[in-house]
């Protein structure tokens, strides 16, 4: 079965689970940019909702993933689904309400979820429309400053986390996040991570392209690589080469302007 197939089969599930509830499906992310790589990449998904989700739904929903793939043990995409499920009302106000959650560490029923600007501008111009109506028009396009307080957060987030890389092939993700948060910086528009880290190879963004180049020959075919034991010893190894990109992303953030407007082409 296709990628295509499977987004189909769990769009329809999702709908007929909450036929009641007036569902909006949208899927955005590796998949709409045409840079999904199995092996490495999520399906992102969002289900925006008219009515609250009841609990015998949400008990449905928290599972369907492993429902689906145990009903086609051969699919190996079901369980790449991550995203969330609540009402428009909610995730707009950002209040409490009953969220379905899929995650890559598990799912869960909970209280609350919320997209940061990077992911909004993301849904809103390159999101594709799957079920139900449209809704991006009561979405907020994030500002400027919103992307780039999104984009501080995440910096933040590398220079905490990623002093230290694992000894696994998504250690070399920091390396293309980095690069997509340059890019984004500059330009004000969010593109895959593979082109990200193109556009980075050839402006030279880093100086050292060695661990970038790699970081790109990972991203095309994960698969490949996973039981690479040469090449997880050199991700162990990554966090210094992480800090130093880093560096680079600290000073583009310096640089960018705290104001309205997108700085630099």
């Amino acid at each position: 079965m296709g990628l295509n197939t499977a987004i189909e089969r769990m769009t329809a599930r999702i709908a007929g689970i909450l036929s009641t509830n007036a569902p909006s499906v949208y899927v955005y992310g590796s998949y709409v940019l045409a840079d999904f790589r199995l092996g490495w990449s999520d399906i992102d998904i969002l289900v925006l909702t008219e009515k609250p989700i009841a609990q015998q739904q949400a008990d449905e929903l928290v599972s369907l993933r492993q429902t689906m793939t145990a009903d086609e043990p051969l699919n190996p995409f079901y369980r790449c689904f991550e995203g969330g499920m609540l009402t428009l009302d909610a995730f707009v106000r950002r209040v409490p309400t009953r969220v379905v959650y899929w995650g890559t560490s598990g799912q869960r029923i909970t209280d609350s979820y919320s997209f940061d600007a990077c992911c909004m501008k993301e849904l809103l111009d390159c999101g594709r429309h799957l079920h139900g109506k449209d809704v991006r028009g009561q979405l907020a396009p994030p500002s400027y400053e919103d992307i780039r307080a999104s984009i501080q957060s995440h910096y933040d987030a590398i220079r905490r986390y990623a002093s230290h890389s694992g000894r696994s092939i998504y250690s070399f993700g920091w390396i293309l996040d980095i690069a997509r948060c340059v890019y984004t910086l500059r330009t004000g528009q969010i593109i895959s991570k593979t082109a990200a880290g193109e556009w980075a190879l050839s402006c030279r963004l880093f100086g050292d392209d060695a661990a970038l180049r790699t970081a790109l020959a990972v991203r095309r075919e994960p698969q490949a690589y996973h039981a690479n034991a040469a090449l997880q010893d050199l991700a162990e190894e990554l966090g210094e080469v992480i800090q130093r990109y880093a560096d680079v992303l600290e000073a583009e953030l310096t640089a960018a302007p705290i104001s309205a407007g997108y700085p630099r082409a």
